[in-house]
């Protein structure tokens, strides 16, 4: 099966772009078929593109790179994601990039998978900033973490294996609840990254501060 990416924009095609490099099949998504099928041409290694319907119907996994204001509709035009790994990577941020437009007693990723209650939900890749997609970017640093929150065991651990063939370090993050938190998350590190002058290779790490 392959993995599909709903989305063009940045992270998007970053995802897809590590993704057929470290040898999956990669299919892309979006409401623009033709622009689906030029990034796939780009990308090469067998990548696909077309419609959203199209490229979910092929795939297992399912990477929503959808702006969050748009995710109802992509969710409609896919036909629900049913028996899906749907991986939420969004942050639902407002247009200035310096709030959020849902927290506290729920997340985007939550609202996900009320959108699309037969998939199976999990978030993640929403701490980094697409620059990072890229080996080079990381190259003779410390790993990047990716943190993974969802409430199935299976889907976390297939998404998981996803993040550390990409080259990162997966993050057991919980249930899919404390993407309230990891939302947050990644809207501080786009004021790190953004406003207060760290650039876009900032990226959160949990560590143990001791033994």
């Amino acid at each position: 099966m392959s993995v599909a990416v709903i989305g063009t924009g940045n992270m998007g095609a970053g995802i897809a772009r590590l993704l057929a490099s470290k040898g999956e099949r990669v299919v892309i998504g979006s409401r623009d078929p033709a622009k689906a099928a030029k990034l796939a041409e780009e990308i090469g290694a067998g990548a696909e593109g077309g419609g959203i319907a199209a490229a979910a119907k092929l795939a297992d996994v399912v990477i929503f790179a959808v702006n969050y204001p748009q995710a109802g509709e992509a969710v409609r035009e896919a036909g629900g994601f049913a028996g899906k790994v749907l991986v939420d990577i969004s942050n639902p941020i407002t247009e200035d990039f310096k709030d959020l437009r849902v927290g506290h007693t729920t997340s985007a990723a939550e609202e996900l998978q009320k959108l699309a209650p037969e998939a199976k939900v999990v978030k993640a890749f929403n701490t980094i900033f697409a620059q990072l997609l890229t080996a080079e970017a990381r190259e003779g640093r410390n790993p990047v973490q990716v943190f993974v929150a969802g409430d199935d065991e299976a889907a976390k651990k297939r998404v998981s294996d996803l993040v550390a063939k990409g080259g990162f370090q997966p993050v057991e993050s919980g249930p899919l609840s404390n993407a309230r938190f990891l939302e947050p998350l990644g809207e501080i590190n786009i004021h790190f990254g953004f406003f207060l002058g760290w650039g876009t290779s900032v990226a959160p790490a949990w560590i143990k501060a001791a033994a």
